[in-house]
């Protein structure tokens, strides 16, 4: 007869199915939490950044056709982190935008930025 399984949480005997590995779903949650925890926290925290750029960018975007232009010092006031975002786009001129999700910005002259929305593709 083989050896009973124990909680890979809690190291208790199990009772139930065969190929149980937890004995509830408070210790399967645990152990889960665990395995991920370290690059949890690197993920949690970019995607904290991410999610701040695009607020700071959608509140400041205030123009009707989603094109404001505004000082870059605007964005930094607000806690704006250059070094994040989600994608670049280069267009045929030359020019860079910078996203977070679906709003970016365009550095242009003298220290300024373009701000711009995405339109979704179809």
């Amino acid at each position: 007869m083989s050896e009973p399984k124990t909680c890979l949480s809690c190291g208790t005997a199990i009772k139930g199915r065969a190929d149980k590995k937890f004995c509830d779903d408070q210790c399967r949650n645990t152990y889960n939490n665990e395995q991920n925890s370290d690059s949890n926290n690197l993920v949690r925290n970019i995607n904290n950044i991410l999610r701040k750029n695009r607020r700071i960018l959608e509140e400041l975007n205030t123009a009707e056709g989603g094109i404001t232009k505004l000082p870059k010092s605007k964005l930094q006031e607000r806690g704006y982190n250059f070094t994040y975002f989600t994608n670049t786009l280069t267009t045929k001129a030359g020019k860079t935008y910078y996203f977070c999700y679906e709003h970016g910005f365009q550095p242009i002259e003298n220290d300024w930025v373009m701000l711009v929305v995405r339109k979704e593709e179809k």
